[in-house]
């Protein structure tokens, strides 16, 4: 139960952050907010990631809290970025180039797809 909760708090902040980005950036015919915010998500991660992998014990709690909530709730752009970097580090280029290619295909393929099937419906 802690552990939904870290992840819930977390989120809730993560999305806030996320909305206060929009607003500050404000609209622009380029997607300046999302790019933004992917950008400083990644370097978070990257930030978290090596401070848990350096001070390794009761970082749980932190990865949890800050890892999947505030930055999953920021931009999931950030867990993006750090599985393909540990694809990449364990030499799985391969892998690495798949999921890319896969996540972009489907991704926006769904999208279209869900477009489809609500203009369908509507």
């Amino acid at each position: 139960m802690a552990a939904s909760l870290s992840v819930a708090a977390g989120g809730a902040v993560g999305a806030w952050l996320r909305f206060a980005a929009g607003r500050l950036i404000g609209a622009h015919p380029f997607p300046y907010a999302t790019l933004t915010v992917n950008v400083l998500g990644s370097l978070a991660m990257g930030l978290l990631a090596g401070w848990l992998a350096r001070n390794g014990t009761g970082g749980e709690q932190w990865r949890l809290l800050l890892g999947v909530g505030v930055l999953g709730g920021f931009t999931t752009f950030s867990a993006f970025s750090l599985e393909i970097a540990l694809l990449l580090e364990r030499g799985a280029l391969g892998q690495a180039a798949l999921y890319v290619g896969l996540s972009l295909a489907l991704g926006v393929g769904g999208l279209f797809a869900g477009l489809a099937l609500a203009r369908g419906i509507a």
